[in-house]
């Protein structure tokens, strides 16, 4: 059984100990205080402290057992496992009931667990980016053994056709290959720049607009639409640059006298500022909805104009909020996939014209972890690394924009 069927069968056949430990813990306390002890907690904190009592032991059981089972170090059947975590749990049942006296302090057990449950929600985050890092970081290790790290960082040449055949066992002696990521990196910010070009003025205005201007009608109705474009799956925007968008930048360019290739980064760009949209002005209504109307008033009574108030008094303010979407909506660009994978092409071309034909990171990554080559091969062994440092780098903008945030924010009374 997998470790989440388990649980829940674990979680249904414990529900009624639950209820029970609920009840028996808060009569005994109710009891007891009745008989003129005076208790240290409530009545209903015994019942928790109960419940807990049971909780506790029979789901660690169970979590035990499933993660167990999953690593490969026992195979318990299920139904003896089941069988277990109802005995601790009765177990604990009668120690916790027991235990229930006026000098227990429930509350504080009660206030600690909780508190401890917190913590281990808060570190989830956590760990889960170390072992993303980790799993990164063992398989982008292998393959800057077979290519060096500076090389790989500062090649402009990527041309890993000898890599593909060696992973298909058709190697021939005389063949190079090349792992220079710099055309990549140079597709994935051309595309991200394109973006954040267009999805930083229309966000910023429509949030100016929706939060100074609107009408509460107006807003209503104008934010869910925008940040409905949040909810649309990217394959739809992929579907949208490669069918619709691209080939009308072909004929625009050609009606001007332009050529552009039918893969050009433009159109993919354009389409990924769209859909950033709603993360930009959301976040930027929110910072500018949030200023304290003193500010507004303030400014107004000096003789201000709208227009100025908002150039001189509230975008200042909204600053280090405007700058923290913005470089959430880089690192949302950054590693876009379906976008650039449909509708970009796979010639890495390290050039500054984006009615060219370009690719990106997310697109050889993709490319690479899919087809009959060998796990082992330098080929699929890129993709780690290429992974391993897109990581990196958005990373660092999120620190970035964290740090930015507490830098400028600024208290308002």
């Amino acid at each position: 059984m997998h470790t989440s069927l388990l649980l829940l069968a674990a979680l249904a056949a414990i529900a009624p100990l639950l209820g029970m430990a609920y009840l028996a813990g808060r009569t005994k306390a109710s009891r007891v205080a009745a008989s003129g002890a005076k208790m240290h907690s409530r009545p209903q904190q015994y019942g928790w402290f109960a419940l807990m009592g049971v909780a506790l032991p029979g789901f660690g059981v169970a979590i035990a057992g499933g993660f167990a089972s999953l690593l490969g170090w026992f195979d318990t059947p299920w139904p003896i496992l089941l069988v277990a975590c109802l005995l601790v749990g009765v177990g604990g049942l009668m120690t916790a009931v027991s235990l229930i006296r006026p000098e227990l302090r429930a509350r504080n057990f009660l206030e600690a667990t909780v508190r401890r449950i917190l913590l281990a929600a808060s570190l989830v985050s956590i760990i889960t980016t170390i072992a993303i890092v980790l799993s990164l970081a063992f398989e982008a290790m292998r393959f800057f053994n077979m290519v060096g790290f500076w090389g790989f960082i500062t090649g402009t040449q990527w041309s890993p056709d000898q890599a593909f055949l060696e992973g298909a066992g058709r190697a021939s002696e005389d063949a190079s290959f090349a792992f220079g990521s710099v055309p990549l990196f140079a597709g994935t910010f051309m595309v991200t720049i394109i973006a954040i070009g267009v999805a930083l003025p229309v966000g910023l205005f429509a949030a100016i607009y929706m939060s100074e201007y609107a009408s509460l009608r107006v807003r209503g109705l104008a934010k869910p639409m925008l940040e409905v474009l949040a909810g649309i799956p990217t394959v739809v925007y992929g579907f949208f640059a490669a069918i619709t968008f691209n080939p009308f930048i072909v004929d625009a360019a050609a009606w001007v006298g332009i050529e552009a290739s039918y893969e050009n980064m433009l159109g993919p760009g354009i389409v990924m500022g769209v859909m950033i949209v709603p993360f930009i002005s959301s976040l930027s209504d929110d910072v500018l909805s949030s200023i304290p109307n003193s500010l507004r008033e303030g400014a107004y009574a000096l003789g201000t104009t709208r227009s100025e108030c908002i150039k001189q008094i509230l975008l200042p303010a909204a600053m280090p909020g405007v700058i923290s979407a913005t470089l959430l909506g880089i690192s949302r660009a950054l590693g876009e996939t379906m976008i650039v994978v449909m509708a970009a092409g796979l010639l890495p071309n390290l050039t500054a014209n984006p009615l060219e034909t370009m690719t990106a990171v997310t697109v050889h990554i993709v490319s690479n972890l899919t087809g009959d080559q060998e796990f082992d091969s330098a080929l699929t062994l890129s993709a780690f690394g290429l992974g391993l440092v897109l990581f990196v780098i958005t990373l660092v903008l999120n620190i970035v924009s964290t740090i930015m945030v507490r830098r400028f924010k600024q208290a308002y009374d």
